[in-house]
């Protein structure tokens, strides 16, 4: 018999029916982050993996990566619209409208739409994550301007957050998981 589902489809387990290998994931995840949020309802389920995300995931918090807010969002905002999931492209509209994109932007890119930015690295995260998310070919002047602009270190940050963001778009597609859906109470 299957358990009634909690968040999405999935039902997520409550702390006091955790197996010890999965509070040890939930307190990895909670004590990098502080909270069990999105995916990571779901992602604590596998203890392996919840002890190595929560800190992978907790790098991109505000102060833990070489990106501004505004260019973290528009990397995030790309690659979960592109995913089609509601519940982080939602989350992340919001976000970046409150990170101070301004409202047409962050509309344009969830809706597929081509836009630009003034600040050069905002434009240069824009076309890597556009680029990216399209899986088209990176060209050599895409490179260089964002070699310039924001370093192997920026570089970096920004797919990675890319390939962070399509596990907790696809985690959440997959499971079904509706805009501003709460979950357990935790």
């Amino acid at each position: 018999m299957t358990e009634t589902p909690t968040f999405g489809r999935y039902a997520e387990v409550p702390y006091d029916k955790m197996t010890p290998e999965q509070k040890a994931g939930y307190d990895a995840i909670v004590g990098a982050r502080g909270r069990l949020p999105g995916p990571n309802k779901i992602w604590v389920h596998n203890p392996k993996l919840a002890k190595v995300i929560g800190p992978f995931g907790a790098h991109f918090q505000p102060g833990g990566y070489s990106l501004s807010e505004r260019e973290r969002e528009i990397a995030v905002c790309v690659i979960t619209s592109h995913w089609r999931a509601a519940y982080p492209t939602s989350a992340h509209e919001r976000i970046a409208k409150e990170a101070g994109l301004p409202a047409d932007k962050v509309e344009a890119i969830l809706g597929g739409r081509t836009t630009g930015f003034d600040d050069p690295r905002e434009q240069i995260v824009y076309e890597m994550a556009t680029a990216l998310a399209a899986a088209r070919w990176i060209p050599r002047g895409l490179y260089e301007r964002a070699l310039k602009a924001l370093g192997h270190v920026g570089i970096t940050d920004v797919i990675t957050l890319m390939g962070h963001y399509t596990s907790v778009a696809l985690t959440l597609a997959f499971y079904d998981v509706p805009d501003g859906a709460p979950g357990l109470a935790r």
